[in-house]
């Protein structure tokens, strides 16, 4: 072979090669990115765009029983419920704790069901990092009704094995911090069971009987 065609053959060699590597390398690095970008948002972040996702088609679908499916699967529905007894948790019987838990998530879905059309969200935001206080995880977000309206909602979670739970949430009305709304439900609970000579029972009995 001349020298000169030896010479242009190395040289388009070197020059596939190079391509090549620069090829690989550019491919690498946007596989590298992409994963960074993935792992940039808290698993806690995707957990709640879930539990969002559930609530906004529960929403949509305007029916007790979907609120109720959202709830038992990313509600720490057991412990919200006996945290609204307060005092009075050390009252209710073992035997009878399931259909409590049955008729608090029963409850809520209904009390969901009515007052959702009155707030139609149209999607929900949130920032890729979650916050960790103590036992508490912390997720806010942003929820944008379909007419525009702005409201700054904050979830507190519980890490539950290799997923989490929701146990409450904040919603922050012209930037002004609010209670949490398990504080309304810890309230009615226990405002009833009062009222009927602090029969856990009585409370127990009635929400077992909701349609």
């Amino acid at each position: 072979m001349p020298e000169r065609i030896k010479n242009m053959a190395t040289s388009m060699s070197r020059l596939i090669i190079t391509k090549v590597l620069a090829v690989s390398v550019i491919s690498l690095l946007m596989a590298a990115a992409t994963s960074a970008a993935a792992r940039k948002e808290d698993s806690a972040v995707r957990f709640m765009r879930q539990a969002t996702n559930a609530l906004i088609s529960a929403q949509r679908k305007g029916s007790a029983g979907a609120f109720s499916s959202a709830i038992r699967t990313y509600g720490h529905y057991k412990d919200i419920a006996l945290r609204a007894l307060g005092d009075y948790r050390r009252a209710l019987p073992r035997k009878s704790r399931n259909t409590y838990y049955k008729g608090a998530v029963r409850f809520i879905s209904r009390y969901a069901a009515t007052e959702a059309p009155k707030y139609p969200v149209a999607r929900v935001t949130f920032p890729p990092v979650a916050q960790r206080d103590g036992r508490y995880v912390l997720v806010d977000s942003k929820v944008i009704l379909r007419d525009g309206t702005e409201y700054d909602v904050q979830w507190r979670l519980l890490q539950n094995r290799r997923t989490y739970k929701v146990i409450d949430a904040k919603v922050f009305v012209f930037g002004l911090d609010s209670n949490w709304v398990t504080t309304y439900l810890t309230k009615l609970f226990q405002d009833y069971i009062q009222e009927h000579d602090g029969k856990v029972g009585a409370l127990v009995t009635v929400l077992s009987r909701l349609p």
